[in-house]
């Protein structure tokens, strides 16, 4: 049921919707199977997730923080790797995720802003080609599963690099299939059921492929591609339901 939901419903009211179900889900999928590193709350399972054109994924969304493998290795990544939850930090995060945004906006240490095109959690509603912001203005930006939305993602790019501070970093993870060498775009795929099978979701507007680092560079981040999930224990990465493989994007200026 809740992944129909997630098909059908417009992202805005799924976000409300979801705000609601998170809270009765606990109770349902209540076990110890399963942890979320980001609350540290067990379930017997999680639930199904992934729509479009990639097969859906078993045992994957949490069902009380809605957190998915992505959200976990970055909470994890950041735990083990940065100074996030201590340095005194202004942020901003870009689409932000719920399984975050109350966390991050509680930590003392931050000084946190959150922007989207129109989600109802944003404060701040936006276009990422240009963002209403000074030059240097943020220590750290996430911007997770944006860039495949957008219509320009190089300029895109260059905002975000505009409006960090040098010194800065960013988390910028994006769909990437590791098979190809190329991002593939193709302005001429405009029909949702053509975005799904080429883009992997109909709200795509292309496929990152492993040239996603050198688009990041060109505009002048520093960027480090991190392999940390592959240093995690195997029980670990199964207990937590962590994304296998996937590389953290860190770019810094």
């Amino acid at each position: 049921m809740f992944h129909f939901l997630l098909r059908t419903i417009p992202r805005p009211i799924l976000i409300q919707f979801s705000l609601w179900f998170s809270k009765i889900a606990p109770l349902i999928y209540y076990g110890h199977s399963y942890e979320d590193p980001i609350t540290g709350k067990t379930y017997r399972k999680f639930l199904p997730y992934g729509y479009g054109g990639r097969a859906k994924r078993k045992n994957v969304l949490c069902p009380g923080s809605l957190s998915l493998e992505r959200h976990r290795l970055l909470w994890l990544y950041l735990k083990e790797k940065t100074d996030f939850f201590t340095k005194k930090y202004k942020m901003f995060h870009i689409a932000p995720e719920q399984c975050f945004y109350k966390l991050f906006k509680s930590q003392a240490n931050l000084t946190y802003t959150t922007g989207d095109y129109n989600s109802p959690i944003a404060e701040i509603n936006f276009d990422l080609h240009k963002a209403p912001f000074e030059d240097n203005c943020f220590d750290v930006i996430f911007c997770n599963h944006v860039l495949e939305h957008v219509e320009d993602a190089n300029q895109c790019m260059k905002e975000l690099y505009r409006i960090m501070k040098p010194g800065g970093w960013g988390i910028f993870q994006v769909p990437l299939d590791k098979s190809k060498t190329e991002t593939f775009e193709d302005k001429s795929i405009i029909t949702p059921k053509e975005r799904e099978i080429n883009y992997w979701q109909k709200d795509h507007l292309r496929l990152f492929g492993l040239d996603y680092k050198d688009k990041l560079a060109s505009v002048g981040f520093k960027v480090t591609v991190d392999d940390f999930v592959n240093t995690l224990k195997p029980e670990l990465i199964e207990r937590y339901r962590l994304p296998e493989g996937e590389m953290i994007y860190l770019c810094k200026k």
